[in-house]
């Protein structure tokens, strides 16, 4: 890795809420962040559902219409599109802030190593309980939640054993740069449940720093409901062509097999054919990663599109566009096309 760098420029910050269903949940997410919200900064609440705004503040939020039913990658991309920090917080509707949850995370950006700053995730029962810390994603392909051992309290927890790979996609912090290099925004083609780790994959190519914060704490909400079987078996297939930019296939296909195996035991005796059909479309579709492949290695080999140079302009690079091989999956009409960052 390079060495790190102290950024000069002034850090800002916008915190993106997506908002895909439920407007209770959004509310809740809405008090806590405008009770504790820092100074200077912006947040920016796409909606994927109808929201009219009930108690006016609208001088205090930017609310951003997404097509109704939209999910939460399409809302997070929207609200990234939209914003104008170079820090860029998604903090998902229903999860909530905590006192001065964004001044430590953020204080770590003045590293320009650091892509992604992992806060800690507390029981919504015992906020003194971890929960998450962030996603790892395993050579083989797999996306694993990162839990402390034993229910460990907050003050206790040793972050430097953590190690995640990178921040889940409804809490995290994130150099708005690097995302507007790498994507924009989260790809969609591996799925809501894996595009955090396909960001992450992307991260580690690049050889930048994701950090854990222990003192910036959210309080955690409801899980997002898991995928069919033949989805996770597709989207599996597709996260980890996609991740070869990390290092060789050799040292990475045994434990991909491994992988199969241990998903397939885990699906039995019902849902294991439908994973292995997804996983053998995702496999003829490695046409569309391998291009995602050459085009993170030129990120890194040229600096990750001028970063590393401060006075050249940063190209933006589609990651997330549909695979045109074989049994390519239908985009739906009312996904709408990324858009660019707001100056």
């Amino acid at each position: 890795m390079t060495s790190p760098k102290k950024s000069a420029a002034a850090v800002s910050l916008s915190i993106v809420i997506p908002a895909i269903g439920d407007t209770a949940a959004l509310e809740d997410t809405l008090v806590s962040v405008l009770e504790n919200r820092p100074d200077d900064c912006e947040v920016v609440v796409p909606l994927g559902c109808p929201y009219d705004d009930p108690w006016g503040i609208r001088d205090e939020v930017r609310f951003v219409q997404a097509p109704v039913g939209s999910g939460l990658v399409t809302c997070t991309n929207l609200g990234i599109a939209s914003s104008a920090g170079s820090v860029v917080h998604v903090l998902a509707a229903g999860w909530r802030a905590t006192p001065g949850w964004t001044d430590s995370a953020v204080a770590h950006f003045a590293d320009d190593s650091v892509a992604a700053v992992v806060p800690l995730g507390v029981s919504a029962d015992d906020q003194d309980r971890v929960v998450s810390a962030g996603i790892r994603v395993t050579r083989g392909g797999r996306r694993m939640a990162v839990v402390p051992r034993g229910n460990a309290a907050a003050d206790r927890v040793d972050v430097s054993k953590l190690r995640p790979s990178g921040p889940a996609l409804e809490a995290g912090f994130w150099r708005a740069d690097v995302l507007a290099a790498i994507g924009p925004g989260f790809a969609s083609c591996c799925g809501g449940l894996l595009a955090d780790a396909d960001m992450a994959n992307a991260i580690a190519s690049l050889d930048r720093t994701v950090v854990v914060d222990a003192d910036s704490r959210v309080v955690w909400g409801t899980p997002r409901p898991s995928s069919n079987s033949f989805q996770a078996g597709l989207h599996a297939e597709r996260l980890f062509w996609r991740s070869l930019a990390r290092g060789s296939i050799v040292s990475a296909l045994v434990p991909h097999a491994v992988e199969i195996c241990r998903d397939a035991v885990a699906r039995a005796p019902f849902a294991t054919l439908p994973m292995l059909v997804g996983r053998l479309i995702g496999s003829l579709q490695f046409g569309s990663a391998m291009a995602r492949i050459r085009e993170l290695r030129g990120l890194r080999r040229d600096g990750i599109a001028g970063l590393e140079d401060p006075a050249t302009e940063s190209p933006t690079l589609r990651i997330d566009a549909g695979h045109a091989d074989a049994f390519r999956p239908r985009q739906r009409s009312s996904e709408p096309t990324p858009l660019r960052r707001s100056a």
